[in-house]
């Protein structure tokens, strides 16, 4: 674990989804400093399958050392963000920090996603990050360290990663132009820069995500708590960066990475939008056509661990085709025990099919139970179905 340094001590944070999961986790980080925390979230009555509210999240990062103000923002609403924020600096007198941390999720394909779904993830991803930033943008100027921190991936064009929930890339990478928009407009005024994890992160909507099982496959929010506090006491010259949370964890000193997981030695699952063999550094926004904007991570080429089951859906997911979707007609639900156990699926129905962890897009003709072992053996020609 990083340990604090202080160095939010009377800072204002302003954290949009700050209610639970991640957002919440970065906000209890820099309260232990003493940082004031702006709670920008929706959830003001208890919500039926997910805990916390803004209420209950402002006990806590009071009970950790810091000072809380609750504000009701649903990010889609422009009057309620500007309200916030006006809020937030006649309580604490400015703003220091933003963290868009806010964001919708559904992983479906283009003919199965709803448009008010369509609607929800560009609203709150996109727009809801743009026009936070915006309001906030005017006092971030006037602070002595001022930063934007997007929890958003770097931008892997590749395919894979649009074919099968295509709304949902897009989304995403429109948090990431953010970031590099807004690093290069602010340039040594406000410091702009993207973090992901490398691994899945466990938090109330994973569960509802993956099914049973899956925190096992998991890390807790503290990593990405310890690399937004390691990136947000950096000096405003530090960004447009992309930067993945172990990495950069490592850079700073970080070893032992076994406190992070939820179940030690057990294989992780790898996050969306990074490869499985790649240099997953602070990548700098230059490799995206702009002109160099930071002081600078270091360079270390780092490769995202994958499970024989993650590996083999990996490779199924690059055969899928329409021609095989139309022979085949068919949504195979796997349930496997031991090593990287949990829910998988492989959807050979609709549009041009997809596969990976958790509950499939549509119900499951067939449902199989084994072991992790065997579902490999069974890919690999080594077991007969």
């Amino acid at each position: 674990m990083l340990p604090n340094t202080g160095k939010l001590a009377g800072c204002t944070l302003f954290i949009t989804g700050a209610s639970r999961g991640i957002g919440k986790a970065i906000a209890l980080k820099a309260a232990r400093d003493g940082a004031n925390i702006v709670i920008a979230a929706k959830t003001a009555e208890p919500h039926p399958k997910l805990p916390g509210t803004i209420y209950t999240a402002a006990e806590e990062i009071e009970a950790a050392g810091g000072r809380a103000l609750p504000c009701i923002v649903n990010v889609r609403q422009e009057e309620q963000i500007i309200s916030a924020v006006e809020k937030a600096v006649k309580t604490f007198g400015g703003i220091d920090i933003l963290v868009n941390n806010a964001s919708a999720i559904s992983l479906t394909g283009t003919l199965e996603t709803e448009t008010k779904k369509v609607n929800l993830m560009m609203d709150v991803n996109v727009r809801g990050t743009y026009l936070t930033s915006k309001a906030c943008l005017p006092y971030l100027r006037k602070s002595k360290n001022p930063h934007i921190l997007n929890l958003s991936p770097p931008m892997n064009m590749k395919p894979v990663w649009f074919k099968n929930h295509c709304a949902y890339t897009i989304s995403k990478y429109g948090m990431s132009m953010c970031v590099l928009g807004m690093a290069e407009e602010f340039k040594g005024e406000v410091a702009v820069n993207a973090l992901w994890p490398k691994t899945a992160i466990h938090t109330a909507a994973m569960d509802m995500l993956g099914g049973s099982g899956v925190e096992k496959q998991c890390r807790k929010t503290d990593i990405i708590a310890d690399a937004a506090y390691c990136i947000l006491t950096k000096p405003k010259s530090f960004t447009g960066n992309f930067i993945i949370d172990e990495v950069l964890l490592r850079e700073e000193g970080v070893k032992d990475f076994d406190v992070y997981a939820i179940a030690p030695g057990h294989p992780l699952i790898p996050d969306f939008f990074l490869d499985a063999e790649t240099d997953m550094t602070a990548t700098k926004s230059e490799s995206h056509g702009a002109s160099q904007a930071s002081d600078g991570a270091k360079v270390n080429k780092e490769s995202v661990s994958a499970g024989p089951v993650a590996e083999t859906f990996r490779v199924i997911q690059g055969e899928l085709n329409k021609e095989l979707v139309k022979s085949t007609q068919g949504v195979f639900q796997f349930e496997l025990s031991g090593d990287e156990g949990g829910t998988w699926y492989l959807d050979l129905k609709t549009s041009s099919g997809s596969a990976g962890f958790g509950k499939p897009p549509a119900a499951a003709d067939v449902v199989m139970s084994m072991s992790s072992g065997d579902f490999v053996k069974m890919f690999t020609g080594k077991l007969k179905p």
